[in-house]
């Protein structure tokens, strides 16, 4: 099982629109085969800081997200309203051992 957190700053100005924009991913990549999670977070301590956390059965299912028609609308809609490149970084999940995350 594989999980990505995704670290996103988004420009003031921009973030309800982020917001209403990565909500629609959301709805449709928790429909995806293999997703088990697909979170998205706001630091309380900065608004304009957001984590994904998104968690899948395989590679190959993480890797497939990334071309999904919801997927390459949402990365083509916020392109523009970053304040600086979004960070991944993949993990192994070790535990739990079973896929009710």
């Amino acid at each position: 099982m594989i999980v990505t957190f995704v670290n996103i700053w988004v420009k003031e100005e921009y973030i309800d629109a982020f917001i209403k924009a990565s909500r629609e991913n959301h709805l449709e990549s928790i429909k995806e085969s293999g997703n088990l999670r697909f979170d998205i977070l706001r630091d309380p301590g900065d608004p304009s800081k957001f984590v994904f956390y998104e968690a899948y059965t395989s590679e190959e299912y993480a890797d497939g997200h990334k071309k999904t028609p919801h997927y390459l609308k949402w990365r083509d809609t916020v392109a523009d309203w970053m304040a600086r490149p979004r960070e991944g970084v993949r993990y192994n999940i070790l535990y739990p051992e079973n896929e009710l995350l």
